[in-house]
């Protein structure tokens, strides 16, 4: 046999062993491979076909159900503001004065034989429960009856400088009122038409705080207030200083939505407004509008409880607080100890699931109790 019969069969088993080694390596041929891919693919296509489905299938269901007890959640979050209108309706014989520490708003005081068992929280009635929080608007001031000295120490109050609060104020009365005529450092609809989008005054009161944004000067951190967790505010920042450095810009420290309202009377409860408002309405410092509040919660400092001392009128803050002499004056006008509107939030929960109800109810006299108008939040 020839050398080169010797080495011919080497040659061809050394090709196979060597198909036979890339099929051992690999564990699938060309062809196979591509089949097993597509059917991965295929796999995973059906896998989020299927988690679609299931996810449909699940809204579906929630909807239905939800659907199911619509008519459930409409009843229970009436009957919570039935509850209210009772409870404020039988308020009025029992003490002349309105304040924190009463059944209405939460507190363990001012009940009769018709209120000692009445709860306003995990109150059982069919199908869920539900509780109810009563907050009296008179704890706000009337931004639609503010004239322009308490506008502008709201504004200061909230971190406005001076200057700018006064062009603000003009603008928020210019806004308001009736004519087209602006104010020295007003706006009209002049203005606002040459914006982008252009819009008119409304020179009529406002409907919902929220309008103040779309006046000349406010900003939405004037409204809100200032975020001071997400900003590192410089030591020199206290109270309600303005700073403004090239990192923050002005920092308000108080907000407007905290001082003012649409929906009160005229009148602020002195038994029920913050120190806030109590500055903003009275023109004391912050050390008197403090002694106002720390005065009505009585010996443990804390307004809710048993041992609160509220007003009985408002002539009695003269020897609390030192209060200006033109206010005194007409305190009948801005102070009050009674609340007439007050915001009901329903929270209704029906077999887990919650929706809140909100209501805005108007209470003239023991016989006149009215929910003004109710929605779901």
């Amino acid at each position: 046999m020839s050398r080169a019969g010797h080495l011919r069969p080497l040659s061809l088993t050394r090709r196979g062993t060597g198909r036979r080694l890339h099929a051992a390596g690999t564990g699938c041929t060309p062809r196979s491979c591509i089949a097993l891919i597509i059917v991965m693919l295929v796999i995973l296509v059906l896998a989020v076909l299927a988690g679609g489905f299931a996810y449909s299938v699940k809204v579906e269901t929630t909807l239905a159900r939800n659907a199911s007890h619509d008519q459930d959640f409409e009843w229970l979050g009436r009957s919570g503001v039935e509850l209210a209108r009772f409870v404020l309706a039988q308020q009025i014989p029992n003490e002349p004065y309105d304040a924190l520490n009463q059944k209405w708003a939460g507190g363990p005081m001012g009940t009769n034989d018709a209120l000692a068992s009445v709860s306003l929280t995990d109150v059982r009635l069919g199908p869920g429960t539900f509780q109810v929080k009563i907050l009296d608007c008179e704890r706000k001031l009337n931004i639609n009856f503010a004239d322009a000295s308490r506008l502008a120490r709201a504004l200061q109050l909230c971190g406005v400088d001076a200057n700018e609060a006064g062009q603000i104020s003009d603008s928020i009365q210019d806004w308001i009122d009736r004519d087209d005529q602006p104010r020295i450092s007003g706006a009209e609809s002049d203005y606002y038409l040459s914006l982008t989008p252009p819009y008119q005054a409304k020179n009529g009161p406002l409907d919902d705080l929220s309008e103040l944004m779309l006046i000349r000067g406010v900003v939405p951190e004037m409204f809100t207030g200032t975020d001071l967790s997400q900003i590192d505010v410089p030591r020199s920042v206290t109270g309600r200083a303005l700073a403004v450095n090239k990192y923050t810009g002005p920092i308000y420290t108080n907000a407007l939505r905290d001082i003012f309202t649409t929906t009160s009377v005229r009148a602020v409860n002195i038994n029920t407004a913050s120190a806030l408002v109590l500055q903003t309405v009275l023109g004391v410092d912050t050390a008197a509008a403090q002694a106002i509040v720390m005065y009505r919660a009585g010996l443990d400092g804390q307004e809710g409880t048993e041992d609160d001392a509220p007003f009985r009128m408002p002539a009695q803050m003269a020897s609390v607080a030192p209060v200006p002499q033109p206010v005194l004056q007409a305190l009948g006008q801005f102070l009050a100890v009674r609340s007439t509107v007050f915001e009901v939030e329903v929270t209704v929960d029906i077999g887990g699931q919650k929706r809140t109800m909100v209501a805005l109810v108007s209470r003239a006299n023991p016989r006149d109790v009215r929910a003004l108008f109710t929605h779901w939040k």
